[in-house]
């Protein structure tokens, strides 16, 4: 662990991970401005569609801008761990202290993810589907991975999607008769699957089935019966490996001083992220769902969260261009607030 500790060199901030940053965050507050609505005033219109579907969740299988906005956060979650890790290394604390750090960075964003969703309700609503949660329980398993070998960040990553997969593969099926009214699911639901890809169906799911139980563990007003999203809190276990794909290209910005090796990984990387997601999904192996977080879906929006980096880095880091980005480096400039 001292070994690989030591090969952290000086960290130096990158105005392109700061303009990411605050990019994601001002379409996280864009969400109020509810634009989607206008298609409903003006039917018809080919750019207000364009702009409903780009300001809105796709209803199951897809991907829409806004359904990059998760991704994208926890994507830059990785892409600092590299540089907070060098900084705090040149303060000279200990890996002990550091390990100490992310465990209680990881109880608090938990904490904060389960007070958020509980205002308003009568009694805590424990939860663990929303982004602060879903980030604080895999912070501190890839915080781990970011002390060890670099080797073992690229195996964690794959390991966790094939793994992820499998055990979605080998789950039963929902059966022929199965409720789906029961689980919150209209009966003309259009985007169900048949055969194989049945198992990643909404809420009839290996990730429902351990939500039924896990989350009636704790004290409800009433008894846990699914999420009304489809949404699950394994989806955690996915998304830390999308967290150790920010974690892997922050690693290059932070070692190469060089941008053409930074922006050759990142165009090769990107490349094969959204590629192999959607040849994942268009094959029938596994359905392209941000809801569950599927694997195919974590390689797609892998790839394209690498493609956005790799776009401000040339902008902002090799052109230089600055002046464009000042707002969203302010907006950004306190994530977690």
């Amino acid at each position: 662990m001292t070994g690989v500790l030591s090969e952290y060199p000086k960290a130096q901030r990158r105005l392109s991970i700061d303009v990411y940053r605050g990019m994601i965050m001002f379409l996280m507050l864009a969400e109020i401005m509810h634009l989607y609505d206008l298609a409903k005033h003006f039917p018809g219109n080919r750019f207000l569609e364009w702009l409903r579907f780009h300001t809105t969740h796709v209803a199951w299988e897809g991907c829409s801008l806004h359904d990059l906005i998760q991704p994208g956060f926890t994507f830059l979650v990785g892409v600092a761990m590299p540089f907070s890790i060098a900084s705090r290394l040149q303060r000279g604390q200990s890996t002990g202290k550091l390990i100490c750090h992310a465990a209680w960075r990881a109880t608090l964003l938990i904490f904060i993810g389960i007070a958020l969703r509980s205002l308003g309700s009568k009694s805590t609503y424990f939860t663990f589907e929303d982004t602060l949660t879903q980030i604080g329980l895999g912070y501190f398993l890839v915080f781990l991975i970011a002390l060890a070998p670099r080797w073992l960040h690229y195996a964690s990553a794959f390991a966790i999607l094939v793994l992820f997969w499998g055990a979605f593969a080998v789950s039963d099926p929902p059966p022929a008769d199965f409720d789906y009214a029961a689980v919150g699911v209209p009966e003309d639901w259009p985007h169900h699957a048949e055969g194989f890809e049945s198992r990643w169906n909404l809420n009839s799911n290996l990730s429902w089935q351990v939500d039924v139980w896990f989350l009636n563990l704790f004290p409800r007003e009433e008894p846990f019966r699914f999420n009304s999203g489809g949404y699950s809190t394994l989806s955690f276990i996915p998304t830390a490996a999308t967290m150790i794909f920010g974690l892997v290209a922050g690693v290059w910005l932070r070692d190469n001083e060089h941008h053409k090796i930074v922006i050759r990984n990142l165009l090769l990387v990107s490349l094969l992220g959204i590629i192999g997601g959607w040849a994942f999904a268009a094959s029938g192996l596994c359905p392209l769902v941000k809801k569950i977080w599927t694997p195919s879906f974590t390689l797609y929006s892998g790839g394209c969260c690498m493609a956005w980096l790799l776009a401000l880095v040339v902008i902002c880091d090799l052109k230089a261009w600055k002046r464009w980005a000042f707002p969203f480096v302010v907006i950004g400039s306190n994530s977690i607030l």
